[in-house]
C-alpha cells in the first residue's frame, strides 16, 4: 500500500451486489407482478436473487461470454427483474430493448449491440418473428414463459422456466472491474439512428444509492414503489436497482398501462410511491374522475420524460398526492434533477410553491450542470437567464458506444440539448428542446410552457406546440389539440384560457383541433411528423 493510500478495502462496486444485499437484509420483500400470462405473480427478493444465480448459469452453458450483449424485449414483471441481474452477474451486459421501436429501429440496435441472444415476453413473439431473419447475431431465442405458455413457432425457442430448472443456485457472481460494462441502452433516435449508451458496474451503482436519497427518491425498506416506466427506459428509471438497495417492495404492472388496471394494482397492493410519464398519469386522473375512485396510500408521485403540466400537479394535491418533477436523460443513467422542495421553497405561498414543481428541480449529488450562452460562458443562475444545458458527473455518457469520438467536452461537459435556466434556488427550468424551440421576431417562445397551459384548459385531453414557417416573424406558434371524448371546447375556448396566462407575444397564430398526436416509442410527442404535416399552415405552402 502507498503511503497516500487510505487504508480501506477495495470493494468493487459491481451491480450483483445490490442484489445480494436485498437478499441478505430483505429477503421476504415482496416483488409483486401482473404477469403477463394473466393473473398476480408474487415472490422475493430472496427468491429473485436464486433464480438470477440459476439464469447466469444457463446464460454461460449457452456459451455466453463475459461482454457479450443479451437483449429483453420485456415488460416490468419479476422475470425481467432477474434477466438484468442474471445477466450482469455472469459478466453480461444487459441490453433492454424498447418494444415500441419499428422494426427497422429494432434491427439496427439489435445489430449494432451484436446482441447473443434474446429473452423476450410472449407479447412480442410476432415482432421476434419478423426480425429474427435480419438479426445478424443472435443466437438463442428464449421466451420469458413456462412450457404450459410456450409458444409454437418456426423459430427454434427456449423456455425460460426450462433453462432456470436446469440452472445452478450456487453459481458464483463473476468478478469484475467496476469499470466493467453493465448496461446497454439505446437513445429514441427521432432525428437518425439511435445511439447506445454503455452503463459501467460503478455508474449503475453510484446512480442507484444516490437515487434512494431522501431528497431524491426517499425510497426505504417500507416503501411500496411502482414504477409504470419500463425497465425498456432507461432501466424503469433506476429502480429496479435502488429497490434492491433499499430493500423496498416492488409492485410491477407487467403490460398493463391503462387506468383501470394501474388503479386496482395501486389500492390493492398499498402502493404509496409511484413513477412514470405524464401521460399515464392524465389517463389515471381522468379516470379517477370518471368513477369517484381514490388512490388508496399513495402519497408521492414522481413524473419524467417531459414536463408535467400546473393542472396535473394541482389535480393530484386535490387528491392528497404530492408530484415531484424528474428530469434526465438516457445519457445519464438517467437521474439528472428531482424536485421536493428546499426549506426555502415550502416556506413559500402556496401557489409559489406550485410554480416551483412544475419547474424540473435540483440537481442530485453526483450531478453538475450550467447553463452557457452560445460562446460557451457560464450565465447567472437567476432564474431568468437561460442558455444550453450542459452537465457532467460519474453517470453521464463519456463516449457512445461503438462512436469514434466522445460525446463530451474537453472539459468533460456533455451539451444535454436543452434551453434552460436555473433559479437561486439551483432549480433548473427546462425552456424547450434545442430543437423544439420557436424563435420569432428573434424571441424565444418555450413550447413546453404553452403546451402545459394549454392542457389546463376545461375540455383538452393533450395538447401540442411546434413552430411553423412565418413571412415577417420566422416562426410562430401552432397549437394543435386533442378534446378530451365528448367536450365542446372551441379555438376561441382554448385562446381564451391562454390569454391571461401568457405573454401576449406567445399567443398560438391558430390552434388546430385533431383526433390524436403522433408520440414516438418513449411516448414523446413526435413533432417532426407534426412538422412535416403542418408546414405550410401559416404560408398557404
Amino acid at each position: 500500500m502507498a503511503a497516500t493510500d487510505g487504508g480501506m478495502q477495495d470493494w468493487p462496486l459491481l451491480t450483483w451486489r445490490l442484489l445480494d444485499h436485498a437478499a441478505r437484509n430483505h429477503p421476504a420483500r415482496e416483488i409483486v407482478s401482473l404477469a403477463v400470462e394473466g393473473g398476480t405473480h408474487r415472490t422475493t427478493w430472496a427468491a429473485v436473487a436464486e433464480r438470477s444465480h440459476r439464469l447466469a448459469s444457463a446464460l454461460a452453458a449457452l456459451g455466453i461470454a463475459p461482454g457479450d450483449r443479451v437483449a429483453t424485449l420485456a415488460w416490468n414483471t419479476w422475470r425481467h427483474v432477474e434477466c438484468l441481474y442474471g445477466i450482469l452477474g455472469m459478466g453480461g451486459v444487459a441490453h433492454t430493448i424498447n418494444p415500441r421501436l419499428f422494426d427497422d429501429q429494432l434491427v439496427y440496435i439489435a445489430n449494432h449491440a451484436a446482441d447473443r441472444v434474446l429473452l423476450f415476453d410472449t407479447t412480442f413473439l410476432p415482432v421476434v418473428e419478423r426480425i429474427a431473419p435480419r438479426l445478424t447475431t443472435v443466437v438463442h431465442y428464449v421466451v420469458l414463459t413456462d412450457r404450459a405458455h410456450l409458444p409454437t413457432s418456426p423459430l427454434d425457442l427456449l423456455c425460460y422456466e426450462t433453462l432456470l430448472a436446469g440452472g445452478d443456485p450456487a453459481f458464483a457472481w463473476l468478478g469484475l472491474p467496476e469499470s466493467a460494462a453493465a448496461g446497454l441502452c439505446y437513445t429514441s433516435g427521432t432525428t437518425g439512428n439511435p445511439k447506445g449508451v454503455l452503463y459501467s458496474h460503478r455508474s449503475t451503482v453510484l446512480h442507484a444509492l444516490a437515487a434512494t436519497g431522501a431528497d431524491v427518491l426517499a425510497l426505504g425498506a417500507a416503501t411500496r414503489v411502482l414504477p409504470v416506466a419500463p425497465m425498456f427506459h432507461v432501466n424503469a428509471w433506476s429502480i429496479p436497482y435502488a429497490a434492491a438497495a433499499a430493500g423496498s417492495t416492488l409492485v410491477l404492472n407487467g403490460p398493463h398501462f391503462d387506468a383501470a388496471s394501474l388503479h386496482r394494482l395501486i389500492v390493492d397492493e398499498g402502493v404509496d410511491f409511484a413513477l412514470g410519464v405524464p401521460t399515464v398519469w392524465l389517463g389515471l386522473l381522468q379516470y379517477l374522475d370518471a368513477t369517484g375512485g381514490d388512490l388508496g396510500k399513495l402519497t408521492r408521485v414522481n413524473i419524467g420524460g417531459s414536463a408535467v403540466p400546473r393542472s396535473m400537479i394541482e389535480a393530484f394535491a386535490a387528491r392528497g398526492v404530492t408530484v415531484s418533477h424528474l428530469w434526465g436523460m438516457t445519457e445519464m443513467s438517467p437521474i439528472g434533477t428531482i424536485g421536493p422542495p428546499t426549506p426555502e421553497v415550502a416556506a413559500l405561498p402556496e401557489a409559489e410553491q406550485t410554480t416551483m414543481r412544475t419547474k424540473q428541480g435540483r440537481a442530485l449529488f453526483g450531478v453538475e450542470m450550467k447553463i452557457v450562452d452560445d460562446a460557451g460562458t457560464e450565465l447567472p443562475r437567476d432564474g431568468v437567464a437561460f442558455g444550453w444545458l450542459l452537465v457532467r458527473g460519474p453517470w453521464i455518457v463519456d463516449t457512445y458506444f461503438r462512436a469514434d469520438a466522445p460525446a463530451v467536452d474537453g472539459d468533460g461537459w456533455f451539451d444535454t440539448g436543452d434551453v434552460a435556466t436555473i433559479d437561486t434556488f439551483g432549480y433548473l427550468g427546462i425552456v424547450d428542446r434545442a430543437k423544439d424551440v420557436i424563435k420569432s421576431g428573434g424571441e424565444w417562445i418555450s413550447s413546453i410552457d404553452l403546451e402545459n397551459t394549454a392542457v389546463g384548459c376545461p375540455g383538452i385531453h393533450e395538447a401540442a406546440v411546434i413552430g411553423v414557417p412565418h413571412p415577417k416573424w420566422d416562426e410562430r406558434p401552432l397549437l394543435i389539440v386533442v378534446a378530451r371524448p365528448g367536450a365542446a371546447v372551441t379555438k376561441a375556448d382554448v385562446l381564451a384560457h391562454l390569454a391571461p396566462r401568457i405573454a401576449r407575444w406567445w399567443t398560438p397564430d391558430d390552434v388546430v383541433f385533431v383526433d390524436e398526436l403522433p408520440h414516438t416509442a418513449t411516448g414523446k410527442l413526435l413533432k417532426t411528423a407534426l412538422r412535416e404535416r403542418f408546414r405550410g399552415h401559416l404560408t398557404g405552402g
